[in-house]
């Protein structure tokens, strides 16, 4: 089992950028795919991205390709999103996640979830 930490969220002002960090206790990061997914209030959970164990390979959503940018360092046990140009619609609770078995893009596919960090874009 492993348990994962969110951080980094905030608020910040549209344009700009935040770095949200996951890290984990209990089993390695390292075994795992990961994802991140965000939850707006009233909305369902939606993916972000996901990157495989290795770092090799990554997906995104379409409403931020090319702003967000998901990578891992395994040696620190840790799992970054990097936000940038950050928009009102981004605002959310974000979530880390471990990837059990199924499809990247939907929550049923993931495991071990964090208590997520709130992420807002307002001026």
């Amino acid at each position: 089992q492993v348990q994962v930490v969110e951080s980094g969220g905030g608020l910040v002002q549209p344009g700009g950028s935040l770095r949200l960090s996951c890290a984990a206790s209990g089993r390695s990061l390292g075994y795992y795919n990961i994802g991140w997914f965000r939850q707006a209030p009233g909305k369902e959970r939606e993916f972000v991205a996901a990157i495989t164990s290795s770092g090799a390979a990554t997906y995104y959503a379409d409403s931020v390709k090319a702003r967000f940018t998901i990578s891992r360092d395994n040696a620190k046990n840790m799992v970054f999103l990097q936000m940038n140009s950050l928009r009102p619609e981004d605002t959310a609770v974000y979530y880390c996640t471990t990837q059990y078995s199924g499809s990247w893009y939907q929550a049923t596919s993931y495991e071990y979830w964090g208590q997520g960090t709130q992420v807002t874009v307002s001026s």
